[in-house]
């Protein structure tokens, strides 16, 4: 199939391949999932995201639901692992409202309180496609970049707000129950401070990227109590756990980086739950047919956030008609920002998906063949506090500081 949609492209103008584009990357999706249960569960999905786009409609989205809400009227302490981070959670709730400084002044154009570095992207590169821009068009393009990535934090959130509700209904454990309330309120916050960033700061707010409507509506609609954690728990909050670290140490806005700094605190024990919800689940409680699924399931959502997380809504506002969308995509892989969003992404989802047994020998030369089983032995959730990973990046980040200092007193000398 491929061979033939190649040939194809070479027989069509160019105006009309940027056309096909998008739903031969469906196509392409749909094509590479191999087991016909990952198929069922996520080809409709895509469907709905990348052809009909049901994310880009300007209405509310209605995604069918049908799980079973399950009641335990003794109301045991059935999970003291769940419990001490149910007691956790309420103490470390915060209110986004009073204890961010939203008086913070946010100037998006000005490089040194920029929502996202100079460096981030690969100006170099675009400009060997013919595209030079000047400084003042750098700074607003930079702006774009940083509107549009918090608005997929955004609608990530929304996402996880609904699905935890979904979880609380369904999950087995009333231990988890009582914990998964918290994470209710916990994702409202952030869909509230992430919105009013977004509002009063940037006064910018992009659709939701196809690819994560995808996830988002395959999770939702699927009546599975353990695909729910697995999509939301393992897959969308780990990602989402290393694109805000990313940003964090990329980013000089400092009321960005102080309400980060609060919701990384949130998503760290919001994976933890998923993996105690699932690790012996998943070990003990599925067939080996069962969790060969949710292993390759696993893996198709992994390439979804690796490979297609391209930022067309950027493309289609700034360079359709002047670039292709294939040279657009070579010129986010090779972006510096994204490079660093991958690394931290997966740096913190592989060791989970090995921390539940979903990194089997059989799918491990599939992590290999993309890159990711450098991530293999990186540490999983239930060893990392959200106090750590605020403290390994801010180390990091006086360390990346430190290295510029040097490397500008050397070229200076």
């Amino acid at each position: 199939m491929g061979l033939n949609i190649k040939r194809l492209q070479r027989a069509l103008p160019q105006k009309v391949i940027d056309r096909l584009d998008p739903y031969i990357e469906a196509a392409d999706l749909v094509t590479e999932m191999r087991d016909p249960r990952v198929l069922r569960a996520l080809g409709p999905s895509a469907t709905r995201g990348m052809v009909l786009k049901r994310g880009k409609q300007g209405v509310p989205t209605r995604i069918p639901a049908n799980h079973s809400a399950h009641f335990d009227w003794s109301y045991p302490h059935d999970h003291p692992e769940m419990r001490e981070l149910y007691r956790r959670a309420k103490q470390h709730q915060w209110d986004g409202e009073t204890q961010l400084p939203w008086e913070t002044s946010v100037e998006p154009l000005d490089p040194d309180s920029a929502v996202i570095p100079d460096d981030f992207f690969d100006f170099e590169k675009l400009e060997t496609y013919g595209i030079r821009l000047d400084r003042i068009e750098k700074a607003r393009f930079r702006h774009s970049m940083g509107a549009w990535t918090l608005s997929q934090f955004l609608h990530g959130e929304q996402g996880a707000l609904l699905a935890a509700a979904q979880v609380t209904e369904a999950v087995p454990f009333f231990d988890g129950k009582l914990y998964g309330a918290t994470q209710v309120m916990d994702e409202a916050r952030h869909v509230e401070v992430f919105h009013r960033y977004i509002d009063e700061k940037l006064e910018k707010l992009y659709q939701i990227n196809d690819n994560l409507f995808v996830i988002i509506d395959a999770l939702m609609s699927d009546s599975r109590w353990d695909m729910k954690f697995l999509g939301m728990q393992i897959m969308v909050e780990g990602l989402a756990l290393g694109a805000f670290g990313a940003l964090y140490k990329m980013s000089k806005e400092p009321l960005l980086r102080e309400l980060l700094r609060y919701v990384i605190q949130d998503e760290a024990r919001h994976v933890h739950y998923g993996v105690l919800a699932l690790r012996d689940h998943i070990k003990l409680a599925l067939s080996e047919s069962e969790r060969r699924e949710r292993e390759d399931w696993s893996f198709e959502v992994a390439l979804l956030m690796k490979n297609r997380f391209m930022a067309y809504e950027v493309y289609d506002e700034w360079f359709s008609g002047m670039i292709t969308r294939a040279q657009w995509r070579d010129v986010m892989n090779h972006s510096p920002g994204m490079e660093e969003f991958r690394q931290v992404m997966f740096s913190r989802l592989v060791p989970n998906l090995r921390e539940i047994g979903l990194l089997s020998k059989r799918i491990q030369g599939h992590y290999d063949r993309v890159g990711l089983m450098k991530y293999f032995h990186g540490a999983a959730a239930p060893e990392l506090t959200g106090d750590a990973m605020i403290a390994e990046l801010d180390a990091e980040l006086w360390e990346h500081r430190g290295r510029k200092r040097k490397k500008g007193r050397t070229t200076a000398a």
